[in-house]
């Protein structure tokens, strides 16, 4: 099964280089910049699970793609992925399979209406890595899962073979007929986390430090959860104990990637995490996670603002 990963970064990079460490067919479609970076000094994962190091991974770029492939891994930022989609456009054959591993929701219905809905399977991955410094990809935690599934909740012959593609590889791969279940849940537990994050700047121990910073969090939990059942998605109980748990732990010194990016003055995916999820809300339900996108709206106003002086 061919497989082209969209992105070589901290997510791209780290799946598709622990499918090049068991021999799969894996191209990048990388940025100028990131294929330079690659063609020089190869493809290097830290990680405690393992080390891989790929000395000269096939890389593409956009307009120079000539071949079509059986699977399509979409790992860009929602602010790049009607950029990557045409990019990626002319790789798709007659049967290609596209699992985008993007938060939140909204990506779908983006690459749906390019590409068709039969293309198009749920996906999600679970891991903190980064890319540093020297372009090397550094695996930050004990967790590295990808699931993917039919959006219909089937089990085809088509995710059996994506299966049997990532059986061996040193990630935790998983098919699920419950996929998007399971991407709704994560969206709550990120918007949750990104919100009380980005408006405390701080981490989860530092906001539950604080005086009324514990009330906070559970009222923000209990406003994306119930948006998440509004549209048919209820959170099931151990995705909100986790949650819970995970947000409100004491002394614990996890912050989101959205804080990071901020505070490095990135750019971040206000709307697709914050926004899309608030824009599904009633009227005056959400108001700490309407704060919170007011606020993440007017940090991209001033970094565009400064960006334009500079």
């Amino acid at each position: 099964m061919r497989t082209l990963v969209v992105g070589a970064g901290a997510i791209g990079g780290y799946f598709g280089g622990r499918l090049l460490e068991i021999n799969r067919d894996v191209t990048f479609l990388a940025r100028s910049r990131r294929a330079e970076e690659l063609r020089h000094s190869g493809l290097r994962i830290h990680s405690r699970f393992g080390d891989v190091f790929v000395s000269d991974p096939t890389i593409v770029q956009a307009g120079s793609i000539r071949d079509t492939y059986d699977l399509v891994l979409v790992t860009t930022k929602s602010y790049d992925l009607e950029a990557a989609i045409t990019d990626f456009a002319p790789g798709l054959g007659p049967a290609t399979a596209i699992i985008p591993l993007l938060n939140g929701i909204r990506h779908l219905d983006l690459l749906i209406k390019r590409f068709g809905g039969e293309r198009v399977l749920g996906g999600q991955c679970l891991i903190a890595s980064s890319v540093n410094a020297q372009g090397e990809i550094a695996h930050l935690n004990d967790t590295h899962e990808l699931s993917f599934g039919e959006r219909d909740g089937s089990l085809s012959s088509r995710v059996q073979k994506i299966a049997e593609l990532m059986h061996g590889a040193r990630f935790d791969a998983r098919m699920s007929t419950q996929i998007m279940q399971e991407m709704w849940e994560k969206w709550v537990f990120l918007s949750s986390a990104a919100s009380s994050g980005c408006l405390m700047r701080g981490s989860v121990g530092d906001i539950n430090a604080a005086p009324g910073g514990t009330e906070f969090v559970l009222g923000l939990i209990d406003e994306c959860r119930q948006i998440a059942a509004s549209e048919g998605h209820e959170v099931r109980d151990p995705s909100f104990e986790r949650t819970r748990a995970m947000l409100t732990a004491k002394g614990s010194t996890l912050t989101p990637s959205m804080l990071r990016d901020i505070e490095r003055g990135a750019r971040i995916e206000a709307h697709h995490i914050i926004g899309d999820l608030l824009r599904r809300a009633k009227p005056g339900s959400a108001p700490r996670l309407a704060t919170a996108y007011t606020h993440l709206k007017a940090y991209e106003a001033r970094r565009q603002r400064e960006e334009k002086s500079a």
